[in-house]
């Protein structure tokens, strides 16, 4: 391979080479970030923010082609849609253009990802043979002069959903007047493409992130290291555990659920359950750790949220930065529990359906926000007599409550990981008619890796938060050559455990 060749594969956008955390070319990409960066992250902020707005926009170009302009499109509206909000003083222009914000960044949400299911519901319901056409192909091909662009296929930009949702936290907080708007589009671009977060979260408000942009840089040695446990850890879960459960048998088993037993089919649901756990808080704690690396904390999102004791208590556990976006810009504005007992219920279902929605267009993911919110609207029914809950003079253990509500997220989880809803009824037909109880030790036999692996990634999970710490601690405070030693040998370890296929991460597709 020449040099060419070599400088066109770093380059050029090809689908089979993007930028993800579990691929050695991004490591590549970040030491040489990184190099370049301790030259600089001393300098003037803008400097600091021009540099890795340069890196973080070649990171999305690597990662969606083309698309990286739509991020362009909507991050230079919004910049000036923000000033202009703040400096009007008058109600209507200022409500006139938040919502000239909403309705474009939503408009462009709705149509990359929407657009094939409302279009098959038309056509179902009216008998009509509409189709989708990408416009932006299609114009393409009229600049050009010639048919280069496919129109019939609609690509969905990798991270659109949480770059939208976090422009709009920062449009709409301007227009509340909690935040004021960022004066250089140079520092707006950078909160919005800050590479780690960009493509699945956490979603970061803008008075978190902004602030960061103007202070010195400032990682403590301690900090340094407890960012290199976190991308490990990241690493371990993402490679090491939900890759080789969804390969080896989380992916057989929901692809022909028929071919097995309700047994199996009920150890796939489990699977799953901490599969996807692992795959996107891995995603999250390796996201963490390299903005600490580069001088900037983001927000906690998930908090082992399987040891939940309720759906409420679930929610303040996982995917944290969607959950509160949705209670403070869709739950709240739509009356939150300020208008009585039957709104409050009606607003809970509704965010959590569309909530569902927001993970993709399907009616599955329509059925598990629904589940979801039926179960908060339960448990915020029967949350005082929960409570207090007896057996006679014998108050119930939490216990009870946590295995009530992780049984429960497994349950969902059946519709969110299956093809779609009837599939989802099948499978859980299947688990309850066709169980074989004589044939469960025969299938442990056969699958005792898999499942040892399930089993200890559970126990990991539920293990006590101090004890967490206490092991990250521990780490922290070794000497500097065994913490070197440490992460050769888990570095090994993930290398070894690594399939030779690509697992992108679950919450790309979303």
């Amino acid at each position: 391979m020449d040099i060419y060749s070599i400088l066109e594969e770093i380059l050029i956008y090809n689908e089979s080479s993007a930028l993800i955390f579990t691929r050695l070319s991004f490591w590549i990409f970040f030491i040489v970030l990184l190099s370049g960066y301790l030259f600089i992250y001393k300098k003037a902020h803008l400097t600091k923010s021009l540099y890795l707005l340069a890196f973080s926009i070649f990171f999305y170009y690597k990662s969606s082609g083309v698309y990286f302009l739509l991020l362009l499109f909507s991050t230079t509206l919004d910049f000036h849609l923000a000033k202009a909000i703040y400096r009007n003083h008058r109600i209507l222009a200022r409500k006139l253009l938040v919502a000239l914000s909403v309705t474009v960044n939503l408009g462009l949400l709705a149509y990359f990802k929407y657009a094939y299911f409302f279009t098959s519901i038309i056509n179902d319901f009216f008998g009509t043979e509409c189709r989708v056409v990408n416009i932006f192909s299609a114009a393409a091909n009229m600049l050009t002069g010639a048919e280069k662009f496919d129109m019939d296929n609609l690509i969905l930009p990798i991270g659109i959903s949480f770059y939208t949702f976090q422009i709009l936290s920062y449009t709409i907080d301007v227009y509340r007047r909690r935040v004021k708007p960022v004066d250089s589009i140079i520092d707006f671009g950078f909160y919005v493409s800050f590479f780690p977060s960009l493509v699945a979260g956490p979603i970061v408000r803008a008075a978190e992130f902004i602030p960061q942009i103007y202070r010195e840089y400032s990682v403590t040695r301690r900090e340094m290291w407890h960012a290199v446990f976190l991308i490990l850890n990241g690493l371990v879960k993402k490679v090491a555990i939900s890759d080789y459960i969804s390969l080896n048998y989380v992916d057989r088993v929901f692809d022909n659920p028929e071919l097995y037993s309700g047994f199996e089919l009920l150890m796939g649901a489990y699977g799953y359950a901490i599969q996807i756990y692992c795959d996107f808080s891995g995603y999250t704690d390796i996201a963490i750790g390299v903005a600490l690396l580069l001088g900037f904390r983001l927000p906690l999102n998930f908090n082992s949220p399987y040891c939940a004791a309720s759906m409420r208590d679930f929610w303040r556990r996982w995917h944290i930065s969607l959950s509160s976006w949705l209670r403070d810009y869709l739950y709240i504005p739509l009356g939150g529990n300020r208008k009585g007992k039957l709104r409050t219920y009606l607003n809970l279902m509704l965010t959590m359906l569309l909530g569902g929605l927001w993970h993709g267009a399907s009616y599955k993911f329509i059925a598990w926000g629904g589940l979801h919110g039926l179960a908060l609207v339960v448990g915020r029914f029967w949350e005082k007599r929960c409570a207090t809950l007896r057996w006679g003079k014998v108050k119930l253990p939490r216990f009870l409550f946590v295995l009530l509500t992780f049984h429960f997220v497994c349950f969902t989880w059946i519709f969110f990981r299956s093809a779609d809803v009837s599939q989802a009824l099948y499978f859980i037909r299947r688990i309850a008619a066709e169980f074989y109880f004589h044939a469960i030790p025969e299938v442990v036999a056969g699958y005792g890796l898999i499942f040892g692996l399930m089993l200890a990634a559970y126990i990991i999970h539920f293990l006590p938060q101090k004890l967490k710490i206490r092991c990250r601690e521990a780490f922290i405070s070794l000497p500097s050559v065994v913490k070197i030693f440490v992460v050769l040998l888990a570095v090994f370890f993930i290398y070894q455990a690594s399939s030779s296929e690509l697992q992108p991460f679950i919450y790309f597709q979303f």
